[in-house]
């Protein structure tokens, strides 16, 4: 009787959207065309090994019905045609654009998908090597990378279609602000920030001939003989680097793009202290001739003793995450609440713990819910203390509590919120699960199960760019 209604259910909506076409008008919401699956709730999985001559697949189920085939049953499974990366990890979703980019770990791919025509679109960027942080811009303009093999950041500027690679050894993760107008770069066991930027013309002539050429805190130039960009590290005006960050791992932008939140790892990292650290944007824009102002001489840094390694900006609150490091030597979870009108940082909140510096995933979602992932924790102190524990947090915004922790299934790599169904997706210990957003009770996966394993997910559909993971 279920799977019946369900079916009627189905084809109410297939019709809904004929008469819509019939008059002209394929059009489901904020103007996006109807796809050729006909799904309007589509979530993506990327897939690893699905096969042993395939290495990677993105494969798309009904996030409504929660199926894989189509409410007949004739077609028994969708996925996204074209693409060939090799081992995908990450998906950054941009539903506003209509679009998602998938980095595949097994050849450095970087996959633009078209998810009005559900194909993949071809390369955002031609990296060539592996990456362990990349990102590409809302507008499309820049892709960045942090290729620690060739010890580089490195940059595509598809206004000019020129790839710039800037030396800096140890560079293990980027940032980019939503706009695309400024890049961080974060180095491994570090206490420093670099920041990219375009020459003007003059500057070009001024800085050609290499190093004894450049500016005081210019790190790398290129090509050297005639450079086009310059890697700058953060500090005062004399060069002298700033002291201000302890272990910093990554930026979150304000909304309205006019500061930077860089988070300091600290003691999970190989650091001190943890905390967040307020800077503008505006000195460090990358485009030539558009930074005004100077970098504060000694910048506001919020303590945060629970340890922040990830966050996510909601308004004017910043929900920090990190490990704090106990007397018995392990690390426990923590999320802060911060703030950011008065920069007031709560107590540290326990939650699901993480290997240190890996908090990997957080995202919000309905009735008042932030989901927290991470991997790893059973190396965590919850573990070995023999307290409920698991990788996945659900956390209520509107009482800034814990509701629970939900059951380990392994590392979780992937989250997805379907906004609006009061639901979530999500990719753990390989294969998919689903959970209700009003009281964390699983939901049957049965028909949204992979073969191979479930890396990430992303909505297809998400009314903005913010239903994203990967930051």
């Amino acid at each position: 009787m279920k799977k019946r209604s369900l079916v009627f259910s189905a084809l109410a909506a297939l019709v809904t959207a004929g008469i819509l076409a019939g008059c002209g008008n394929n059009y489901y919401f904020a103007g996006r065309v109807l796809p050729p699956s006909a799904l309007a709730n589509r979530v993506l999985i990327a897939v690893q090994n699905p096969s042993p001559s395939t290495r990677g697949f993105l494969q798309f189920v009904d996030g409504f019905y929660d199926i894989r085939q189509n409410y007949k049953d004739t077609i028994p499974s969708f996925s996204i045609s074209g693409y060939s990366g090799a081992l995908p990890v990450t998906i950054q979703n941009l539903p506003e654009e209509q679009l998602g980019v998938v980095y595949g770990a097994g050849d450095g791919s970087f996959t633009l998908i078209d998810y009005n025509k559900e194909n993949a679109r071809g390369a955002a960027a031609s990296i060539g090597t592996p990456s362990s942080s990349i990102f590409m811009s809302r507008n499309q303009a820049w892709v960045v990378a942090a290729t620690q093999l060739t010890r580089t950041i490195t940059i595509f500027d598809k206004s000019a279609n020129r790839n710039y690679s800037l030396g800096l050894p140890g560079v293990n993760r980027v940032s980019i602000n939503p706009g695309g107008s400024v890049i961080f770069a974060f180095v491994e066991n570090s206490n420093l920030v670099y920041y990219p930027r375009k020459l003007q013309a003059s500057e070009i002539t001024q800085y050609s001939g290499g190093p004894a050429h450049w500016p005081v805190n210019a790190v790398d130039c290129e090509p050297q003989n005639l450079p086009g960009m310059c890697l700058f590290q953060i500090g005062d005006s004399s060069g002298k680097a700033y002291t201000y960050f302890d272990r910093p791992t990554k930026a979150m932008f304000s909304s309205d793009g006019s500061q930077a939140y860089i988070l300091n790892c600290g003691p999970e990292c190989g650091g001190t202290s943890s905390g967040v650290t307020v800077l503008p944007t505006a000195p460090f824009i990358i485009y030539s001739g558009q930074q005004s102002g100077s970098v504060p001489a000694a910048p506001t840094t919020i303590p945060i003793p629970g340890g922040a390694s990830n966050a996510l900006l909601s308004s004017q609150t910043l929900y920090v995450t990190g490990e704090q490091l106990q007397p018995d030597g392990l690390f426990s979870g923590n999320l802060t609440v911060v703030n950011l009108a008065n920069n007031a940082a709560g107590s540290p909140i326990s939650i699901s713990d993480s290997a240190p510096g890996q908090r990997t995933r957080m995202i919000m979602a309905d009735d008042n819910t932030l989901w927290i992932g991470g991997i790893r924790c059973t190396q965590g102190e919850r573990f070995a203390t023999g307290q409920p524990f698991g990788c996945l947090t659900m956390f209520n915004t509107a009482t800034n509590s814990v509701s629970m922790i939900l059951p380990f299934q392994g590392d979780l790599t992937g989250i997805a919120s379907l906004t609006g169904l009061h639901k979530i997706y999500i990719a753990e210990g390989g294969q998919v699960y689903i959970y209700s957003t009003k009281d964390g009770h699983a939901i049957n996966n049965f028909y949204v199960t992979v073969t191979g394993t479930a890396y990430d997910v992303a909505y297809m559909d998400a009314i903005t760019d913010a239903n994203n993971t990967v930051y």
